[in-house]
C-alpha cells in the first residue's frame, strides 16, 4: 500500500511537470536561434581576422543593444539585425524564428543572457563570430517554479549589417523543478562520425533511498517543426538509478537532439544534449 501511495503521488508530480517538458523542448530551441546569434548583429566590416581580446567598440554597442531588445522581448526591435533571407543550419527562417520567439516569451517571461566572444575574423564582405552564451530563467506555472539554465555555442554569419546565418556548434539545457530535483551527470559526445554507435547517458549522482525514479530518453533529428510541435515522452521506472542509452548516428551528416527527463516525488530534471554528427 505504501508503495501505491508513493507512485500516486510520483504519478501527481509527472502530470503537473509534463506540459512543462513540452514547453522546454520548444524553448531549447528557439533558446538556441535567440540567444545564441541575435546579439551579435550590426557589425562594421572589419579589415582581417581579429582575437575576442580586442572586439570593435560596433561589436561591444551591437551586443549591448539586442541583449535590451531581447531581455525587454521587443520582438520588432530584436528581427531588425536578421537579413530577411536568414537562414540557419536547423532549418528556421525569418518567419520560423519570429513564431518561435513568441512562443518562448509567452512561456518564460523572465529570461536572462550573457555572452562572450570567443573569437571573430572577416571573410570578404562577411564578419564572422564564434560565440559562448549562458542563458537563466524562471517559470512560474499555477505555484510550481520551473529553473533554466543553458549554455549555447555558435558562429554567426554577418553581411551588410545583417545576420545572415548561423551554425549551432554545441548545446546544453537543463531544467529543473520540485523542492529536490535528481542531480543528474550527462554523459554523451559532441560530435560523432555517421553509423557511430555512442551512449547517452544521464546518471542520478544522489541516492535514491526510498524514492521510485521514473524517466525516459528521446533521441530526434533537429528540424524547424520541432520548434514549435515538440515530441512527447513515455516515463518509465528507473531501477538502475539512471538512463542508459546506446545510440546508432544516421548514416547522413546531421545534428540531433538527445533528452532525458528524471522525475520522482520531490522534483524533476531535464537534460538537453545536441550532438552533431560528421562525415567520416
Amino acid at each position: 500500500m505504501k508503495k501505491l501511495l508513493h507512485f500516486a503521488k510520483i504519478s501527481s508530480v509527472i502530470f503537473a511537470f509534463l506540459k512543462q517538458f513540452l514547453v522546454n523542448k520548444s524553448l531549447n530551441c528557439s533558446l538556441t536561434l535567440l540567444l545564441s546569434m541575435s546579439f551579435l548583429s550590426g557589425i562594421s566590416t572589419i579589415a582581417k581576422a581579429q582575437t575576442a581580446e580586442n572586439p570593435p567598440k560596433e561589436l561591444i554597442e551591437a551586443i549591448a543593444d539586442i541583449e535590451k531588445a531581447a531581455n525587454q522581448r521587443d520582438l520588432e526591435e530584436l528581427l531588425e539585425n536578421y537579413d530577411e533571407d536568414f537562414t540557419n543550419t536547423d532549418g528556421l527562417t525569418y518567419a520560423s524564428l519570429s513564431e518561435a520567439l513568441k512562443q518562448m516569451w509567452r512561456n518564460y517571461p523572465r529570461l536572462r543572457y550573457s555572452t562572450k566572444i570567443e573569437s571573430w575574423e572577416q571573410a570578404g564582405d562577411r564578419l564572422i563570430a564564434n560565440t559562448v552564451t549562458y542563458i537563466r530563467g524562471t517559470q512560474n506555472n499555477q505555484g510550481r517554479v520551473a529553473r533554466l539554465n543553458s549554455t549555447l555555442r555558435s558562429r554567426q554569419y554577418f553581411q551588410n549589417q545583417k545576420l545572415v546565418r548561423q551554425e549551432i556548434l554545441s548545446e546544453q539545457t537543463q531544467l529543473t523543478s520540485g523542492i529536490k530535483p535528481p542531480k543528474v551527470n550527462v554523459i554523451v559526445p559532441e560530435q560523432v562520425k555517421v553509423g557511430e554507435k555512442y551512449s547517452f547517458d544521464v546518471i542520478a549522482t544522489e541516492p535514491l533511498e526510498n524514492n521510485l525514479l521514473l524517466g525516459a530518453a528521446l533521441e530526434e533529428k533537429i528540424g524547424s517543426d520541432r520548434y514549435t510541435n515538440p515530441t512527447t515522452l513515455e516515463l518509465k521506472p528507473l531501477p538502475a538509478g539512471g538512463i542508459y542509452k546506446v545510440v546508432t548516428a544516421p548514416r547522413l551528416a546531421d545534428s540531433h537532439w538527445l533528452s532525458a527527463i528524471l522525475v520522482r516525488g520531490d522534483g524533476m530534471t531535464i537534460v538537453t544534449r545536441r550532438v552533431n554528427i560528421g562525415k567520416k
